[in-house]
């Protein structure tokens, strides 16, 4: 986007962070979390609502459109605008162009405007008793409001059918806190510039995601991968058309940054099939409401649930696998996995799912499939029980690709040093060049990144383009050199003399120093000198110092 979109975006985040974050006062991080991105879910299907039915209008006002409606075979304007008003609530109108049916009582205009009467007083409500008669019921307040219209959207959409979290009753937000998060949320706006609603929406989810993610810690790093990190692995992966699939999504970054990419080449998000699993149902929730927002179509299973005892896409052969797993994760292990048809390579260790999700996702892959996974670095060579066999055997099946190591501090929610595996299914030669066979890139990216603040590390734009440009450049046999400290490419006989290590470390080593020329002596000299010339003008300022302030009537000693 432009500079100025961009500026408009970060002054929004600004903003609307600041204003929220004072009103999550009575609320944890995890809490207030699902309240603000639950309203943000319906702002944005109703402005999408609301664009789809001011277009409708103008169509149905159309001579030439096939929804127009004559005004000559009415009576009267009343009867016109009477019966313009009923098309306008057809709901086939707005299915037919995937845009969501948003109920009267759940458009966000009503929303605002019933929270103001809610505040204090109990609102008086019209609903159908099982004999369809209207009868009045009290609202209990903002919080009954907002679950009424989430209930309201899920039932008259089949595909947002469990997603949503209807438990604002539960958080015990008073009404006038949760009136100012419903005005607060009402300020993002529809569009500005070439900006569209979708596009603001979308990117105010994502940055709250991030801040949340901040300030729950290392909780909250479970559903969250950095940016940065998930702009890494879509650039060197570039998953633009087939099936894309992430066994450990969390709230669907990988996602949302395929889409990113895709737009970017000038590509079609229609052009992937998106799947994936999470293991905890409300972040399972994130991950689905994070992708109704962008209008990706996607497959998360029938319910949240675990992926090795309970995999959700048994059949799935993927083109494009992504994932960031839980590291070292020691609680995974099930009897019945013993015998398990993913386990290829070797069965992985009860006490370390690390290899665990390796084999799942190659088990997934389609014959010329491609996948990153984010592990911690002890995966590169440990040989703790089965590990360092199985490490041995993807590699003499010559599926490692690219092995990144990362520099430390980039995780919310681990201090862990990690790293980049990048697997194939082939290896063959892309553009006529030279194949890959039984060649890995090793590229040593711990030196890249800044300091974001204290306490977390990020890339720049120009790190990610680096690191993916050379991965690019040594696929496709264009222009690749090594960089010593950087880049190698290794061959397998190499590795294994090395006991089948992939550290990149061990291969790419350290960065060149230029040579002092300066000879020893020569430099010493040097250098008393200067040190003789400060001290010397340090003690001229001195006494200049102490006769100032003596003629300022100051005693100095």
């Amino acid at each position: 986007m432009n500079p100025d979109e961009q500026k408009f975006l970060n002054e929004l985040d600004r903003k609307l962070w600041t204003a929220a974050d004072k009103l999550r006062s009575t609320l944890s991080a995890a809490e207030y979390k699902h309240a603000v991105l639950g309203l943000i879910f319906v702002k944005y299907i109703s402005d999408a609502f609301e664009v789809r039915r001011k277009q409708l209008e103008v169509d149905l006002k159309n001579p030439e459109h096939d929804y127009f409606l004559n005004r000559t075979d009415f009576d009267s304007l009343m009867e016109y605008e009477a019966e313009l008003s009923l098309e306008l609530e057809v709901r086939d109108y707005y299915t037919e162009k995937n845009v969501f049916w948003v109920p009267e009582r759940a458009r966000w205009s009503a929303l605002q405007n019933n929270s103001k009467i809610a505040i204090g007083d109990a609102l008086p409500w019209l609903k159908k008793n099982s004999k369809g008669e209207k009868e009045s019921e009290k609202m209990r307040g903002v919080a009954f409001l907002i679950d009424d219209a989430l209930d309201a959207i899920e039932k008259d959409n089949p595909k947002l059918k469990g997603i949503l979290n209807k438990t604002y009753t539960r958080l015990n937000l008073d009404d006038s806190k949760l009136g100012e998060l419903i005005d607060l949320i009402a300020t993002i706006p529809f569009e500005t510039g070439t900006l569209k609603s979708k596009d603001i929406l979308g990117h105010v989810y994502e940055y709250f995601l991030g801040q949340f993610a901040s300030a729950e810690g290392k909780k909250g790093g479970q559903f969250y991968t950095p940016k940065s990190i998930v702009s890494l692995i879509v650039e060197m992966l570039q998953p633009y058309e087939g099936r894309v699939y992430d066994p450990a999504m969390g709230s669907g970054g990988f996602f949302v940054q395929s889409e990113n990419f895709i737009k970017e080449i000038g590509g079609k998000i229609d052009n992937i099939s998106v799947y994936g699993q999470e293991y905890n149902h409300t972040t399972w929730q994130l991950a689905a409401m994070n992708m109704a927002i962008r209008g990706i179509d996607f497959n998360f299973g029938k319910q949240p649930s675990d992926t090795f005892n309970n995999d959700q896409h048994p059949d799935l052969r993927a083109d494009y696998i992504m994932a960031n797993p839980p590291f070292n994760m020691s609680e995974w292990w099930n009897k019945k996995l013993e015998s398990d048809v993913r386990w290829k390579y070797g069965t992985p260790p009860e006490s370390n799912a690390n290899f665990a999700w390796m084999q799942h996702m190659i088990h997934h892959l389609s014959p010329f499939g491609s996948m990153a996974l984010l592990l911690a670095n002890g995966s590169m060579s440990t040989n703790t029980n089965s590990e360092g066999e199985i490490r041995k055997a993807i590699l003499q099946d010559d599926l490692i690709e690219c092995m990144v190591a990362l520099p430390g501090q980039l995780f919310t929610n681990t201090q862990i040093p990690a790293c980049i595996w990048l697997l194939t299914k082939t290896k063959e030669a892309k553009n006529g060049k030279d194949d890959r066979k039984g060649k890995v890139l090793f590229i040593d990216a711990r030196e890249k990144g800044y300091m974001k603040d204290r306490v977390l590390r990020d890339f720049t734009i120009a790190d990610v383009k680096e690191i993916a440009d050379t991965f690019h450049k040594w696929q496709k046999n264009e222009d690749y050199e090594d960089i010593q400290g950087f880049c190698k490419s290794t061959t397998l006989a190499e590795i294994a003399k090395n006991d089948f290590v992939v550290t990149p470390g061990r291969y790419v080593g350290t960065t060149e120093k230029e040579e002092d020329s300066e000879p020893y002596t020569e430099k010493m000299n040097r250098l008393t000198s200067s040190l003789k010339t400060y001290l010397d003008e340090g003690t001229i300022l001195e006494t200049e110092i102490k006769k100032q302030l003596g003629g300022l009537g100051y005693e100095v000693e």
